[in-house]
Parts: C-alpha cells; structure tokens; sequence
C-alpha cells in the first residue's frame, strides 16, 4: 500500500506542501472557507451565507482523488461517501493519503460493527437520557451548531450503553448541520461536577469515538464552571486528546464566560443558560 501510494503522490506533487502551513495558516484557511459572507436577519442576528462547494488547493484535491480511488478498491460501500467525508479523514492525518485511508477503511469496518442496524434507537438508550445531560440550540457566528453538556448530570454506569450513547448523540449532531458546514461546537458545563460524576473510562471511549471515527467534527469545545477537583481526572484523561484536538479546547473563566461565548455566539443563538435567547432542546428531540 504504501509504495503504491507513495508513487502516486510523486506524480502528482506540488512544489508547496500543505503541511509545511503552520496549524493557525491551516485553520484560518478551512475558516475561510466554510462561509463567505453574512446576511442581516430582521432580529439583528447575521446569518452565515454558506459555500458548500468542495474548495481545497490543487495538492489536496489530488491527494483526495488518490485516496478514494484507494479506499474505493479495497472497500465497495466507500463509494456511498462524498468527498467531504474523505477529505475530513485526509486532513485529519495531515494530507497523508496512507494514514488517512487506513482511518477510514477502519471507520468503515467499524461502523458495519457497532451499528449493524445502520442507526441506533432511543430505546437502547433510557439510561443515559434519562440524565437529560446533553442538548442542542443555536448556531455561533460561523454557522457551527451549538451543543451543549452538562457534566454533573452524567453518572458511571453501563459502557456499553454509554458508548451507543455516544455515538448516537454524535449522528444527531452530525446530522443538524447545515449543508456546507462541517463542525460543531460545544459547552462542557461541568458546574456542580464532583467524583460521583468522574468517569474515566467513559471520556477516554467517548474520546476516542470522536477522534477515530468522527474526524475534524469538533470546531470548539468550551470547558466552563470548572471545579479544582476536576484536573484530577482531566490529567488522567488528557494524554489521550491528540494534538488537533488539544489545540481546540479552551477552559474559560468565570469572570470571563459571558464575553468568551458572545465573542463567537451572538446573542440571539445563544443559549439561555448562558444569558441567550434560545432555550435548550435535549439531544434526543433535535
């Protein structure tokens, strides 16, 4: 695979690598082009104008054909998936098209695995949202979906469910964003957060589903009302998170959280909770 790809690759290089870009070059970039412009609503509130079409620069367009020509030999129902998948998985590993296919072909074996049926049902799930720990509403400046979670509200149980949990909760998600957008953003609240609620083994799998399997989904995640003795789990945690997804979490203080979140939320999508407009809707129900 490797000597196959990699001959590819030289056929088609380009003096320019992307990844000789600094990380702020690359995510101002892939900013710039999930919208060009906004629109004034009657509220106030802008509204993103979406460009959902497929830009990239020449290299990484070339790097995509390659790749799902790749997958597409070794894995039929990889032809079911639009370019904006592949090239989530294509960036995620950096452009490169070895590590980026061996990442999908692996979703895709494990996606047939975990979900047989092709969704999950909220009957499987009464535990976990009878928590009523995670919710939906709003959209910030961007366009981004707003997804909002409550960690005092979330108990150790069953991993298994929690982990069908997860991933329920991230097809919703998934699901409710706009057509030519491709992320979302959420509020960890862990306000009330104590040991009952500490679950390590349920982050590090919730963790490791959104990194593995749901690549460049996270925008943002804000970390706020955060107590002393939660950086006890979170260093138990954190040599997990890799780099990318390091690089987009940020713990806001509480003098600082209402200016933080209208910074990128405008106050009509902001969630009510959060002194918005907008009262929250539980995941199930989005």
């Amino acid at each position: 695979m490797a000597s196959q790809l990699s001959r590819s690759v030289e056929r088609n290089a380009t003096p320019k690598e992307k990844s000789e870009w600094t990380e702020e070059e690359e995510e101002e970039e892939e900013e710039e082009k999930e919208f060009k412009e906004c629109v004034e609503e009657p509220n106030g509130s802008l509204t993103p104008v979406i460009d959902d079409s497929l830009e990239s620069n020449e290299l990484e367009k070339q790097k995509l054909a390659i790749m799902r020509a790749f997958v597409e030999g070794e894995d039929s129902s990889a032809k079911d998936v639009d370019d904006f998948m592949l090239r989530r998985f294509l960036r995620a590993r950096d452009l490169d098209i070895e590590k980026a296919s061996a990442m999908f072909l692996k979703y895709l074996s494990w996606r047939r695995s975990a979900i047989p049926d092709g969704f999950i049902s909220v009957s499987e799930l009464s535990t976990n949202l009878a928590h009523n720990k995670l919710f939906m509403q709003g959209v910030d400046k961007k366009g981004h979906p707003i997804v909002v979670g409550f960690g005092n509200r979330h108990k150790q149980g069953n991993l298994e469910e929690f982990i069908r949990f997860v991933i329920f909760a991230l097809d919703k998600i998934c699901s409710r964003i706009p057509r030519g957008q491709e992320k979302f953003v959420c509020i960890g609240d862990l306000q009330g957060w104590g040991y009952s609620n500490s679950d390590i083994r349920g982050y590090r799998a919730a963790l490791s589903i959104l990194q593995d399997y749901y690549p460049e989904r996270l925008g943002k995640l804000y970390i706020v009302h955060v107590p002393y003795i939660f950086m006890t789990a979170w260093k138990m945690v954190y040599p997990f998170i890799d780099k990318k997804t390091k690089n987009k979490i940020s713990f806001v203080e509480d003098k600082k959280l209402n200016s933080t979140l209208l910074d990128d939320i405008d106050e009509s999508q902001l969630p009510d909770a959060y002194g918005g407009k907008l009262s929250l809707v539980p995941i199930q129900d989005c």
